[in-house]
């Protein structure tokens, strides 16, 4: 007996509701999507509680911590969303679970390092870059942005690369 493959949600179905979405979000908040921002905002107010002085002697996380609370960060609570969102859809389409995707020729060690090191690199970048592929690629290829267009070519041009590398892990 075979396993069910599983679902997923029609590509062309949710690709219609994130434009909904990124228009909503313009239209209703006069904000694009984005998501490194509030883990920044988070990190930034975790400081502050952990080290009030040192949180504000750096101007970088001064500058989060002087925005304001941070639940009235509109990023913050989009991101929420995006976790309960993904949750719905996870559930939904039958796939939520507690699993490690991998290939044969891959241990859950490597896996998990790759995964992290991928994640601290894009987080990194993304702070560099001052936005996230959301930020740059979505919300600023939606209002016709060079830099974004530029970025998501970059963006995706890497991904080919590191695809290539990487891929004999996953056969």
């Amino acid at each position: 007996m075979t396993a069910a493959a599983p679902r997923y949600w029609n590509a062309y179905v949710a690709g219609v509701a994130l434009g909904g979405t990124l228009l909503a979000s313009y239209v209703l908040m006069g904000w694009g999507l984005g998501a490194s921002g509030a883990y920044t905002h988070v990190a930034a107010h975790l400081e502050g509680a952990v080290a009030p002085g040192r949180a504000q002697a750096n101007a970088y996380v001064a500058g989060y911590l002087e925005a304001g609370r941070l639940w009235a960060q509109w990023i913050v609570l989009e991101m929420t969303g995006v976790v309960l969102g993904a949750l719905l859809g996870a559930w939904t389409a039958g796939r939520l679970s507690w699993r490690l995707d991998r290939g044969p020729r891959i241990g859950r060690g490597r896996r998990l390092l790759f995964a992290f090191v991928g994640g601290a690199t894009v987080g990194f970048a993304s702070r560099l870059a001052q936005g996230c592929t959301s930020g740059l690629a979505l919300s600023g290829g939606a209002v016709l942005a060079p830099g974004a267009w530029a970025f998501l070519m970059a963006f995706m041009g890497g991904g080919f690369v590191m695809a290539w590398i990487v891929r004999r892990a996953w056969r």
